[in-house]
């Protein structure tokens, strides 16, 4: 039986070029590496954390949210990659589009305010690509992030140099991206297949969770993720550990790191929850990332910062500087 609910007719909308676009960054943000002044004292520790997890083999994660690519921090986090301080990257939806747009034109980042307005938001015709590259990847097998890593990458794209996903690709990092439909632009085009798209983003949310049992003595690190990463973290870990207990062979994961990065002001006890009726309570890396899923014998720590000055103290300590 049909459903008694009525669609949005999809061959309604007009997609135009990016070519007229007026996008507000190009790839002149991206900074090359350069060692910070001042480090913040809890990234000497998660230095000393991922270089301990690096020897042990144990899970080196990095969470992103899309502002992290917008601050133009790719060639550290390419660094930490090819050192080996990272061996997993967990992104949204959003930071598929930035790194896409950036590799294939070199700008990325409309000015929403202008293009909702003329209800041209999100409809360019060169970023739906994304949706055949997505289903051209669950058709091979592929999830989300290296359905994307290997078109950057062998498609030759301009600046596929500056790419995060062709990088991890070429390096055998997989990088997960975990979406939720309707949230991205992306959503709004013809080509989007919800079905490729969900099943994409649930073989990534399975390699994350794989990724997640070697957390015993790893790391996991958020910047700037205030729902995706805390929660699909937590999910996994719940698997991870489940399968573990599972097994019955007592090694548990509950010995790790987490480090989350972001512009919230937390109380510098940040090891105990915000109380139910604060609105602190609701922001999911305090609770989920930095208490809860540490409370048997891992450690967490807090940096409040732009990602332009926590990205690159990181980097400097894991350097040495």
């Amino acid at each position: 039986m049909p459903s008694k609910y009525s669609r949005f007719d999809r061959d309604a909308l007009r997609l135009l070029p990016l070519s007229e676009r007026r996008s507000l960054l190009g790839v002149d943000v991206v900074a090359a590496p350069t060692a910070s002044e001042c480090v913040h004292p809890a990234f000497e520790r998660v230095a000393e954390a991922l270089g301990e997890a690096r020897r042990r083999g144990a899970a080196r994660i990095l969470m992103l949210g899309a502002h992290v690519l917008r601050s133009g921090m790719q060639r550290y986090l390419f660094d930490l990659m090819e050192q080996g301080y990272v061996d997993c990257v967990a992104v949204n939806g959003a930071c598929a589009i930035h790194d896409f747009e950036f590799a294939l034109a070199g700008r990325t980042t409309e000015c929403v305010a202008t293009y909702i307005a003329q209800g041209q938001f999100g409809l360019w015709r060169e970023t739906g690509r994304l949706n055949d590259i997505v289903a051209q990847g669950v058709a091979d097998g592929l999830g989300f992030g290296e359905a994307v890593g290997r078109h950057i990458l062998e498609s030759g794209l301009p600046h596929a140099d500056l790419s995060l996903f062709a990088r991890a690709y070429a390096l055998d990092i997989p990088v997960t991206v975990h979406v939720g439909i309707g949230y991205d632009i992306v959503h709004e085009h013809p080509n989007c297949d919800g079905a490729a798209l969900g099943r994409a983003s649930y073989d990534d949310f399975l390699i994350f969770a794989h990724a997640v049992q070697r957390l015993e003595h790893g790391a996991v690190m958020n910047f700037g993720s205030a729902v995706m990463a805390p929660e699909v973290y937590l999910k996994a870990l719940a698997m991870a550990r489940n399968a573990d207990q599972a097994r019955g062979d007592g090694q548990g994961i509950r010995r790790f790191t987490t480090l989350v990065c972001d512009m919230h002001e937390l109380p510098e006890d940040f090891g105990v929850e915000a109380p139910r009726t604060s609105a602190a309570y609701y922001f999911r890396p305090w609770k989920t990332m930095l208490v809860r899923t540490v409370a048997d014998g891992g450690r967490s720590y807090y940096v409040r910062g732009l990602h332009a000055q926590t990205i690159p103290q990181l980097w400097t300590a894991l350097n040495g500087g």
